[in-house]
């Protein structure tokens, strides 16, 4: 008797599960970057994650990331590792931010937790921003494994200009990217518009590597004010008054400009100065004695959503990288950019590109004196009309693009479109 009570039990089990409704897959994103300097690597990758979960999208994200970026919250569906920090200084030296390793040692480690996070979390997409092979080679193994297990398709995120052509080309060629594109790329999703920069013609990239371009459009930071903090929490001490913001980034070089701007005339408004969490500690002491000195500067050592602060901001200062450029064009604010122009052109170059747009202004590192901040802040300048001149519509393709990599039928696509008939990508101030 005991076999067959048995064997009935088990028949009305899978008679049980067979009634039961099917449990949806959810689609597994690894987003990688490599964060050595400044914010906004991790910033934008942040920002895609949560864009890519509130889509609509059956997907989970893990971000592998070089930084912890304090306290922002990510939603459901995102969660995090932090690899042991890497820096990359001035001149473009790596080396260990925190831990007493060697350069070789602190890029072993990295390297193998990145291989056994991936490894273990198996996923359907990486999305890998900006540099083919990771720092200093530490996706190598990892690439090899995904690809050879068959399971992952792997996505090249770039930003709109990486350095000037002579550079890339020179880079590129030494780090064989584009054999690398070939061998572990599905596809290269370049974060900007054509109008702006091409890469492919100001690179010389192949016809392989080309064919896998998707030019996505600019990413709209105002979305970013979705999943701030309230702002009187985020960012106590503000003047009430109009102010003029300045940005550094990360801070570990924007010494120079903080202090011009610490001493410059305001044009009646206020300033905030927010250093960074990598601003030498000397270098903030000085600007908190030029603080002391005057009743209209306000000085933050970080602000964990600074779109909070550019969205009142009446003018901005700020060095050229892209996510502080790119916050910059989703506000239309009024800015003027003073562009890193070492050890990379990056910055320069995209400055240079959007002040022929008349989109802002750009004062050169080598002009860079109190003086000159003074004469712009005084100056009458209309507002930018940032999105009728460029596509910043980036965040809205992101989902489509990541649902044709993932080859998605139209009933999986259905909660896609659902969202994006009824939702909006922006906050409020």
């Amino acid at each position: 008797m005991q076999p067959l009570t048995i064997a009935r039990r088990a028949s009305q089990c899978r008679t049980s599960a067979a009634m039961l409704p099917p449990v949806a897959r959810r689609y597994r994103v690894a987003l990688y970057s490599h964060d050595t300097m400044g914010l906004g690597h991790t910033r934008r990758n942040q920002l895609i994650a949560q864009t890519l979960v509130a889509s609509g999208l059956p997907v989970d994200v893990l971000l592998l990331r070089g930084m912890n970026e304090g306290n922002v919250p990510l939603p459901a569906g995102v969660d995090c590792l932090t690899l042991p920090a890497l820096r990359k200084d001035a001149d473009g030296r790596y080396g260990a931010r925190s831990l007493s390793l060697n350069l070789a040692d602190i890029i072993e480690l990295r390297g193998q937790t990145i291989h056994a996070a991936l490894a273990a979390y198996t996923p359907d997409v990486l999305i890998v921003d900006n540099v083919p092979r990771g720092a200093q080679h530490e996706l190598d193994r990892a690439l090899v494994h995904l690809r050879a297990a068959g399971r992952t398709r792997c996505i090249l995120g770039l930003r709109d200009v990486l350095d000037d052509p002579a550079s890339v080309r020179r880079e590129w060629q030494q780090a064989a990217n584009e054999a690398t594109i070939a061998n572990y790329y599905d596809a290269v999703w370049v974060y900007g518009d054509r109008k702006v920069y091409d890469p492919v013609r100001a690179y010389g990239f192949g016809p392989a590597l080309a064919a896998k371009m998707r030019f996505t459009g600019y990413l709209d930071q105002r979305a970013r004010l979705r999943h701030a903090p309230p702002t009187d929490a985020a960012l106590p001490g503000l003047p009430e008054q109009p102010f003029a913001l300045c940005m550094v980034g990360g801070g570990q070089d924007g010494m120079q400009l903080a202090e011009a701007f610490a001493q410059a005339d305001l044009a009646g408004l206020a300033g905030v100065i927010v250093t960074g969490p990598f601003m030498p500690a000397a270098a903030r002491a000085r600007l908190h004695s030029l603080a002391a000195e005057r009743d209209d500067l306000h000085i933050l050592s970080y602000a964990a959503e600074p779109t909070l602060l550019l969205c009142r901001a009446e003018r901005v200062v700020a060095m050229g990288g892209y996510n502080s450029v790119a916050e910059i064009l989703s506000f239309e604010k009024r800015a003027l950019i003073v562009p890193r122009d070492h050890p990379r052109s990056e910055q320069l170059i995209r400055a240079e590109r959007l002040q022929s747009l008349n989109l802002l202004s750009m004062l050169r590192p080598d002009d860079l004196t109190p003086a000159a901040l003074s004469a712009w802040l005084a100056r009458d300048l209309p507002a930018p009309h940032v999105h009728r001149q460029l596509d910043m519509d980036g965040l809205a393709r992101l989902p489509l693009l990541l649902a044709e990599t993932l080859r998605l039928s139209d009933e999986q696509l259905a909660p896609l479109r659902l969202h994006r008939e009824g939702a909006t990508v922006y906050g409020t101030c």
